[in-house]
């Protein structure tokens, strides 16, 4: 077992599992309205739609898919352990069962051919959200030795803070769209082009600003920190006309460190 409080664990699974399963349901209702009550059986279910199953065994196993994935996202939120070795090998057991859901998923709807597709934005996805709550704990233990006074006070434009996060921003901004670009259509660049641009950077910024401004205290580092490495990569993924979107990341970023500012600072710690 992952955890040592197993009631609760459970709970949180199975939790997961029916808010997984009740996406099945609306996301196969937003992207073919009606599907629910059409078909044969009325079970054509778009997230099943190219299945080579019979019809109520692909629902069926979508079904069950879905609340799994539910499942183990829930279970994420949760801290596997306390100690780095269990930690890792914990994880690793998470991310191989979340990797099994997702390839009996593709291989029900799409195919073999697809699969490592798949398989690699899931691969990255977990590394920078694995990543991003590592820097989380680093930031914390680092608050709580300053407040011990084992550490000294903060550093000049707390760069010292900032650093753990470099790593986050390097991954998101720079090597995030070297990757998708191996998987991009060269015709039309959907994943680099409009999933990246439009949502991946903007967000992920935003949301690590956040997160080390509720940790550290308003890091103006940060945010020129995901310019400059977004626009390390404009000429290697983009052209001179992805530049505006260096101000998208320095803006996002900002905008997360502001909205963790005051969230601290309404709590009295800031």
């Amino acid at each position: 077992m992952l955890f040592e409080n197993k009631g609760q664990a459970r709970r949180r699974i199975l939790l997961g599992g029916i808010l997984g399963a009740a996406a099945y349901l609306l996301l196969s209702w937003l992207t073919q309205p009606g599907a629910l009550f059409g078909g044969s059986m009325g079970l054509d279910f778009t997230f099943c739609y190219n299945s080579r199953v019979p019809e109520g065994v692909g629902a069926a196993a979508g079904f069950a898919l879905w609340f799994a994935f539910g499942g183990e996202i829930a279970a994420a939120t949760l801290p596997f352990a306390g100690e780095g070795r269990s930690l890792l090998a914990r994880s690793a057991l998470h991310f191989a069962a979340m990797a099994a859901t997702l390839s009996a998923w593709v291989l029900l709807n799409f195919g073999a051919a697809e699969l490592p597709f798949f398989l690699l934005l899931f691969t990255l996805l977990y590394l920078l959200i694995w990543l991003g709550r590592w820097v989380g704990w680093y930031a914390e233990v680092a608050a709580i030795r300053e407040k011990l006074g084992l550490s000294p006070g903060p550093s000049p434009l707390k760069w010292r803070e900032t650093l753990p996060y470099a790593l986050f921003a390097l991954g998101l901004c720079l090597l995030l769209p070297l990757v998708l670009r191996c998987f991009d259509a060269p015709d039309v660049p959907v994943l680099t082009g409009l999933i990246y641009l439009y949502l991946l950077l903007p967000l992920g910024c935003l949301c690590s600003g956040f997160s080390l401004a509720r940790r550290q205290g308003f890091c103006p580092l940060y945010p020129p920190l995901c310019a400059l490495c977004f626009l390390a990569a404009v000429p290697l993924v983009y052209n001179h006309t992805a530049l505006p979107f260096c101000i998208v990341a320095l803006c996002a970023a900002g905008l997360g460190e502001l909205a963790g500012w005051l969230s601290l600072r309404r709590e009295g710690r800031g």
